[in-house]
This record gives structure tokens, sequence and C-alpha cells, in this order.
């Protein structure tokens, strides 16, 4: 590397593998809450990251900031979620047929419900400025995995957990620069 070149990787450049990070930053602290390393991002790894999340205060009530993804919207998010709140699975009808499970939008609404003790909020489509996880997954991106040479996927691991502790020893809420007055609508 030098200036005005490009970086540049070796021909002989090795890929060990890769592993998926859920993170979830608490806003009222700025730390990084349970985070979850895994092979998938599958539904089910979503829900085992949620579920892990309000291990952490089981009685609390919990608002979720996410984005579209699809499996932030899954028959097993709303019914990981109905059991958590109470209500019974039998009211919630039948996925791709009727009721709540019948699709993406019904789901979503389920999962919205300021009346559920756990709910989510979804970011607008192509503003992931607005999700908190997205300003810190950048942050990791670049002092941690830009040009970092990994023998393993247990070293990637390994460092990204060790980058997460160290964040949260110094971890503050966002200040948010906007003020919201020159602002056209």
């Amino acid at each position: 590397m030098s200036p005005g070149k490009p970086d540049r990787i070796e021909y002989n450049y090795e890929r060990h593998g890769t592993t998926n990070l859920f993170g979830n930053k608490n806003v009222a602290t700025g730390e990084i809450v349970a985070p979850m390393l895994s092979e998938t991002r599958t539904s089910e790894d979503f829900v085992e990251n949620i579920g892990n999340v309000i291990a952490t205060d089981p009685a609390a009530g919990w608002i979720f900031v996410v984005d579209n993804l699809n499996t932030h919207m899954s028959v097993l998010l709303v019914l990981f979620v109905a059991k958590l709140c109470g209500i019974p699975l039998d009211s919630l009808g039948k996925e791709r047929k009727h009721g709540v499970l019948k699709s993406m939008e019904t789901r979503r609404a389920f999962l919205e419900d300021e009346s559920h003790r756990i709910r989510f909020v979804y970011t607008p489509k192509h503003c992931s400025w607005l999700n908190q996880i997205e300003n810190w997954f950048s942050g990791l991106s670049r002092r941690v995995l830009q040009r970092g040479n990994f023998v393993s996927v247990d070293s990637l691991k390994e460092k990204i957990l060790n980058y997460i502790e160290f964040y949260n020893q110094t971890a503050s809420p966002m200040k948010w620069k906007c003020q919201g007055t020159n602002v056209k609508t």
C-alpha cells in the first residue's frame, strides 16, 4: 500500500471462513448487549439472539429497532414474542392462510404492536443511519476487520469479542447532532 494507490490483497489470499455477528446496542448506555456469533443468519438464529437479549432482564419491556430483513418478521419471531407476551398461539392464525401469520405485513403489524411488552420498530428502507447498531458495525469494520489477518474463524471471533469487551468499558449513549429544525418535508 502506498499513497494514491488502492489497497490490494495478495493473489494467494486464503479465506478461512466467515461468521455472523448479531449485535444489540442498548441506546440508553451505548453498550453492546448479548452479542452472538453464529455460522448462519437464519430466523432461528435471530430468535435465539432476541432470546439472549431478553434473558438479560426477562421481566422488562423491550423495544428492538431493526431493519426490514425478512428474518426480522418471521413466523418464528411472532410465535416467540406471542409466547413471551402471554398471547395464545392458536389465536395467531395459519401461516400463508389467515390471521397474524398470513403474510410479512401482518406479522410486522403484530410485532410493531405498542401494547406488547416486546415489540419491534422497523427503520425505513435506505435509512440504516437511523439504526444505531449499523453505525456501530461500521466502526467495528474500520477498527477491527479492515486489513485484518485472521488465521481461523475462531481467531476472528476472538478479535470481535475482545473489541466488544473493550468497547463496552467506555460505551456511552449516542449524541444526535441533528436538531431537526432545518428538516424540509
